[in-house]
């Protein structure tokens, strides 16, 4: 009974002896929004099939520490984001390009998942529109009964 009780009080000595050295709190958890975005969700509106693809979210580091973007994708294959694998260090911006496939009709909602060193949970940013078909273009001018070049002879 002695012996398990000095185990015991031993455990909790180096507990609390390990805990107390280790910090209470981890790069990034205390101000968890040290990536602070002009917006983290962009509409692209109601758009013409195969328009511009590109949008772009901007961020300021507002942190304390160095941000690296270890990762970024997007929620499906027509949503490709890009980004610099730089450390943006505090007090300066970066951004992540994001391409849509705008050939694809109808209205969309798609997410791009963030992964940094700074914070153990994800940045999640929203991309959403309408992709309308592009109006057909008239195959040629008619050129009229008697044609054309005829000068109407």
């Amino acid at each position: 009974m002695k012996r398990l009780f000095s185990f015991f009080a031993l455990f909790l000595c180096v507990t609390f002896a390990v805990n107390a050295q280790s910090p209470s709190v981890m790069p990034g958890e205390g101000n968890p929004e040290v990536m602070t975005f002009e917006t983290k969700e962009i509409d692209y509106g109601t758009i013409e099939q195969n328009s511009d693809p590109y949008r772009t979210f901007t961020f300021t580091n507002t942190g304390e520490e160095p941000i690296v973007i270890t990762n970024a994708v997007g929620s499906c294959g027509c949503t490709v984001p890009s980004y610099s694998d730089m450390p943006v260090a505090p007090g300066e911006s970066g951004e992540i390009k994001v391409r849509y496939a705008t050939d694809r009709l109808g209205k969309f909602r798609k997410r791009v998942t963030l992964t940094t060193n700074v914070t153990k949970d994800p940045v999640v940013l929203t991309i959403m529109g309408e992709v309308l078909e592009k109006p057909a273009q008239p195959e040629a001018v008619p050129a009229g009964e008697a044609g054309m070049f005829n000068n109407g002879k």
